[in-house]
């Protein structure tokens, strides 16, 4: 014995179908939500100004000719070993995490040798973006650079 297949049949079908896909639109707009850190710059209009100026300094940066390679040692501390770059530079880093829960720390570095510093304190496990900035009294050189 089949049963008619009726109108309201098919409206069950319908606003369990469309239940379904607004549920996972919501349950994936939140996932987004929750992992964006915040913006990327304040104002695009202000950046797109700012722009040429900010290719300028990086190309400026290139002609320091300075290099720097970054690790972190067993203390969690990171080391920077660096190439070309003068005696009295001074270096410092900016990191944030890249992906969840927004987080910023900033980072001196001490000398430990001719072409080798380290951080004074530990940086916490995890993926980090550092944007380390080496500063010899003229033309500040920045890198960015990723870490786990």
């Amino acid at each position: 014995m089949r049963r008619e297949f009726t109108g309201k049949d098919m409206a069950t079908i319908m606003v369990a179908g469309f239940g379904i896909v607004i549920a996972v639109n919501f349950y994936m707009a939140s996932l987004a939500i929750g992992g964006f850190g915040g913006v990327v710059v304040e104002n695009s209009y202000v950046a797109s100004q700012k722009f040429n100026g900010w290719l300028e300094q990086a190309r400026e940066s290139e002609r320091l000719g300075y290099s720097a390679s970054l690790e972190r040692d067993a203390d969690g501390r990171l080391a920077v070993t660096t190439d070309g770059v003068p005696v009295s530079a001074l270096l410092t880093a900016n990191l944030r995490r890249p992906l969840g829960t927004p987080e910023d720390m900033s980072l001196q570095f001490e000398q430990t040798g001719e072409n080798s510093f380290v951080s004074t304190r530990a940086v916490p496990t995890g993926r980090w973006i550092v944007r380390l900035a080496i500063d010899a009294g003229g033309t500040p050189w920045v890198d960015e650079v990723r870490i786990r």
